[in-house]
């Protein structure tokens, strides 16, 4: 997957192509980022990007003419890889970021990535140029890079091959619509806690029934949002049931 990123702060994303499982992925040639900075496209001595708003108020807007000149350099080399990206801008005004999203993004094979900054970026240059806007959350960051960083970190780790084992994202929280089920490790006792036994029995489906009420258990008490839209399937309703958990769908709706 090949990202390009439009941002006048290409350093900061050091985080992604340096560190972790993403790095990996960039040295392995299963990922690219190409980092544009929009000031090399601005015509003044200044490599001046920003102005002071029309109608006055605080702060400053990016301009236009440099932003489309760095869009259509990254359109060019998204061309000559034979690509065609859509450009997304990351900002509070955008769809939010949700897995169906992730999983829905993570089939085309690259984006250019527009990362605002100061009071936002003047509305021709998106009207011309935007494809798609996304949110990370409903509050405000200094810029677009935070966002376009948890954009990439979601999609390069759902690529072929990267995690360690590809259950790894299959089982993430979100990607069966629920949150995840508790996780343990060595050793068998800490601060005066175990393990639970169903984890040392090696009986497979009994853990499978466990890890799937733990979840039922955490989403219906942190997020009962997502337990509302969850629909179970007929054996996993006949795990809630012996769990003498709520079940607000009926069997008749399991899948």
């Amino acid at each position: 997957m090949w990202f390009a990123v439009i941002t006048i702060l290409p350093d900061m994303f050091c985080a992604l192509t340096e560190f972790g499982i993403t790095a990996r992925a960039i040295k392995r040639g299963q990922a690219e980022v190409t980092l544009i900075n929009p000031r090399d496209f601005a015509h003044d001595n200044y490599r001046r990007i920003d102005e002071r708003p029309f109608g006055g108020g605080p702060g400053m807007v990016m301009m236009a003419e440099p932003l489309s000149r760095a869009l259509d350099h990254a359109k060019q080399q998204a061309a000559a890889r034979g690509l065609n990206c859509p450009v997304v801008y990351l900002t509070p005004q955008g769809k939010t970021l949700d897995e169906p999203l992730v999983q829905n993004l993570s089939q085309r094979d690259g984006f250019i990535l527009l990362c605002g900054r100061y009071e936002g970026i003047d509305e021709r240059l998106l009207d011309a140029y935007v494809d798609i806007e996304c949110s990370i959350g409903d509050y405000v960051l200094t810029g677009g890079e935070l966002p376009a960083m948890v954009l990439m970190d979601s999609l390069i780790r759902r690529l072929p091959a990267v995690m360690g084992d590809d259950q790894s994202a299959v089982q993430d929280s979100f990607v069966d619509g629920l949150l995840d089920y508790p996780q343990y490790t060595k050793p068998l006792k800490f601060a005066g806690q175990g393990v639970p036994e169903v984890l040392l029995s090696g009986h497979h489906a009994k853990i499978a029934e466990w890890r799937f009420v733990e979840q039922a258990r955490r989403t219906q008490a942190r997020r009962p949002d997502l337990w509302r839209d969850f629909r179970p399937t007929k054996q996993q309703v006949r795990w809630l049931k012996a769990a003498n958990l709520a079940i607000e769908h009926s069997a008749d709706d399991a899948n």
